[in-house]
């Protein structure tokens, strides 16, 4: 990974920590800046209400050319969350196609969790999640408020 790019993301750290989105904690390890480790409260407005999350955000060697990657390490059922144990997301900003050497890490952080309280059906990675969602939205919100009590307590 090159100077700049390092640099980069340091400063993408600062600005994160002085306006860090409410109900996320963000660190990483002095030794490998590429890997932040993001704890999220799920937001009251939404199912995930009382819930924290782990994700993680990697960014690759050629960062700010190519986007970093979020996962979530904690299991959510989501339409926009892979269901398995890679909890990889869709995001349309995270795209390489979408993804401008401008764009900043604190807007990334603040879309997913926009994301968790308005999924987007129509660019899932889960179809039939995002089938439930958009069909019957009652027993999606009981499925993902059953899996924030099992697994984000």
């Amino acid at each position: 990974m090159s100077t700049g790019a390092k640099k980069r993301i340091m400063r993408e750290y600062g600005e994160c920590m002085s306006d860090t989105p409410p109900g996320m904690k963000i660190t990483f390890d002095e030794q490998n800046m590429t890997e932040w480790e993001i704890l999220l409260d799920g937001p009251e407005q939404s199912v995930y209400a009382g819930g924290h999350f782990k994700l993680k955000l990697t960014f690759p060697n050629e960062y700010p050319f190519k986007p970093p990657v979020v996962s979530f390490k904690t299991k959510i059922y989501h339409p926009n969350v892979s269901n398995d144990d890679k909890g990889s997301m869709c995001l349309g900003l995270l795209r390489p196609e979408e993804w401008k050497p401008p764009n900043k890490v604190v807007a990334v952080l603040r879309l997913i969790q926009t994301l968790l309280i308005e999924p987007n059906p129509d660019d899932a990675i889960e179809p039939s999640i995002a089938n439930e969602y958009k069909e019957n939205r009652k027993e999606f919100d009981k499925t993902a408020k059953d899996w924030v009590k099992r697994y984000a307590k």
